[in-house]
């Protein structure tokens, strides 16, 4: 896992339903992809976080898919997978400061996303809602939203599912 924070965070706290004390910034847990609803996501997650003094994390997964490859094609692979997850979450990231002066904290890790969001939210006691934006596809709202709405078993901490077809003015009245 590749966790680059740019503020001083305090150690996290004893994890519960409400895992983050009262007197911590709430902490916004938004998943970066190259979805079109992942534009929704970061831009409710930063003005929420803007009006209630809180924290932004955005959190993108390297999948590497079963490379049968040679070993330096396998290897150039893997970097340009890499080097992608960086690209969108910095692009993020950038979002987030310009909206509201907000330097989020980058997670970029490697695996499964499910799993690794998974992993993410059961390690970072501090994390307090988990904002996902549904797809606006024929297909449903996407395979975040269906792991993750609505299973009390997934993660100890509420989801907030944004409708992905939201303007960013609808998203900043909401948020």
């Amino acid at each position: 896992m590749l966790l680059m924070s740019m503020t001083d965070a305090p150690a996290a706290s004893a994890a519960g339903p409400f895992r983050s004390g009262r007197d911590r910034a709430r902490k916004f847990l938004v998943v970066v992809d190259k979805t079109a609803e992942c534009h929704v996501a970061v831009r409710f997650a930063t003005r929420r976080a803007q009006h209630t003094s809180g924290r932004v994390t955005l959190f993108c997964v390297v999948e590497h898919d079963d490379f049968q490859q040679w070993r330096g094609v396998e290897e150039i692979m893997k970097d340009e997978a890499h080097q992608e997850a960086e690209n969108l979450i910095y692009e993020a990231a950038k979002v987030v400061n310009d909206l509201a002066g907000i330097i989020p904290e980058l997670v970029i890790m490697d695996g499964k996303q499910t799993d690794c969001l998974a992993e993410l939210i059961k390690s970072d006691a501090d994390i307090s809602i988990l904002v996902l934006a549904a797809g606006t596809g024929k297909e449903g709202p996407g395979p975040l939203v269906s792991a993750f709405a609505g299973r009390a078993d997934a993660n100890l901490i509420p989801v907030t599912i944004v409708p992905g077809g939201l303007s960013y003015d609808e998203i900043d009245r909401l948020a």
